[in-house]
């Protein structure tokens, strides 16, 4: 492989990597500070500003068109009979000027307990000077990866609902590169699966809703942009939480929620000076399933390590009149995994059919990578017309 391609073979691990406030860590180097890294990791990030806005948090929040990403369990519960969302994101704007996010997503209930969805996700990585390995320039590139999902969610009672989702997943870091000829777009295919269980009660002598949800993403075939000699994991992920609302008043109602999540992929091990694997199992040893299943106990340092790659988001929403909404967010992680903290805020606004949502990132130090992230969501929802009794 050429130097040319290496280079941007390590660009998506650079986006990752950038994304953690230990970005200079190298994996392998640190026998405490082993943050997992995969390909394609755009998969993960928050698509759209309302979970975005609650510390990426939505597992178990009320559904809407952007259920797939958090839990497509959710979908069959959606009130509305058809809709859609784009969201945007530019994406590490501290770092460079045009690197973006969008996410567009369609749903469509097919009767009161089976909704279907589809949807498209896009990362652009902007222009890229490429150089050989004397330093002298080689052109121009402009690397790009997508997602294309379909949907199908449906109610199994009347609080309990079910998801599946499938994936296709393609990934260019190579663009037309010449002096590369090994060099190929990736591709793959995954699964999502999602159960979702929610249940009115009375808290407090207040109508008031208790949710909890389970969803595994992004399991599927690894990605190569050689040969089936040097494959990488996609970021498989299990994401566990659960959200309560209550009805303050019959104007304003608030919903606190937590969500747990950890990556379904090998945990880096720990090599010694001449690349040699000294503690933990070798990733690119791993198949598909192994390294799924094994990812609950292969961390080197055991179980105290394997709760470290657990990552937590709490976030609160408050509505008023079902018009306006606020939003506030924590996300936590280890020290030792990435060490990505930082708070979120966000506003929403309903009317009729239309809404917007808006997010905000604030970095727990300035000259952050993810520091300043805006995102921006444009939700449009739709109902069937009314019948009356004469068939108008």
């Amino acid at each position: 492989m050429t130097y040319l391609f290496k280079s941007l073979a390590v660009l998506t691990a650079f986006v990752f990597a950038s994304s953690v406030a230990n970005a200079q860590l190298v994996t392998g180097s640190d026998s405490t500070n082993r943050v997992i890294t995969t390909a394609v990791p755009f998969l993960s990030f928050a698509p759209d500003s309302r979970g975005a806005a609650m510390g990426d948090l939505g597992v178990a929040t009320s559904p809407d068109a952007n259920s797939v990403h958090w839990n497509n369990g959710k979908l069959a519960f959606i009130e509305d009979d058809l809709g859609f969302s784009l969201s945007y994101v530019p994406w590490l704007g501290n770092i460079v000027d045009d690197m973006s996010v969008s996410y567009l997503t369609f749903y469509k209930k097919i009767n009161r307990i089976q909704t279907i969805g589809v949807s498209f996700r896009y990362f652009d990585l902007g222009e890229i000077q490429l150089t050989d390995i004397q330093g002298l320039p080689q052109g121009i590139e402009s690397p790009q990866e997508l997602a294309f999902d379909g949907t199908y969610s449906r109610k199994l009672t009347e609080n309990l609902g079910i998801g599946l989702t499938g994936r296709f997943i393609w990934s260019n870091l190579a663009g037309n590169v010449t002096g590369a000829p090994d060099a190929k777009a990736g591709t793959s295919v995954a699964v999502d699966l999602g159960v979702y269980y929610t249940k009115d009660l009375i808290f407090s002598g207040k109508n008031s809703n208790i949710s909890a949800g389970a969803h595994i993403s992004n399991i599927g075939q690894k990605i190569t942009y050689t040969n089936e000699a040097n494959e990488d994991f996609i970021p498989g992920n299990l994401r566990i939480g659960t959200a309560f609302k209550t009805n303050l008043d019959p104007y304003n109602s608030i919903t606190l929620g937590i969500d747990a999540n950890k990556l379904l992929v090998p945990s880096p091990p720990v090599y010694d000076a001449d690349g040699n694997v000294i503690r933990g199992v070798d990733p690119n040893t791993r198949s598909l399933l192994g390294g799924t299943f094994g990812s609950f106990g292969d961390a080197p340092d055991g179980f105290s390590e394997e709760m470290k790659e657990i990552t937590l988001s709490f976030g609160a929403e408050y509505w008023y009149r079902d018009i306006f909404s606020g939003r506030i967010g924590y996300f936590w992680e280890s020290e030792d995994k990435g060490d990505r903290k930082f708070l979120t805020i966000g506003l929403g606004f309903r009317y009729q059919v239309f809404g917007v949502d808006f997010s905000y990132l604030i970095p727990p130090e300035q000259n952050d990578p993810l520091g300043d992230t805006l995102r921006v969501s444009l939700l449009f929802n739709m109902n069937k017309p009314e019948v009356d009794v004469n068939g108008n």
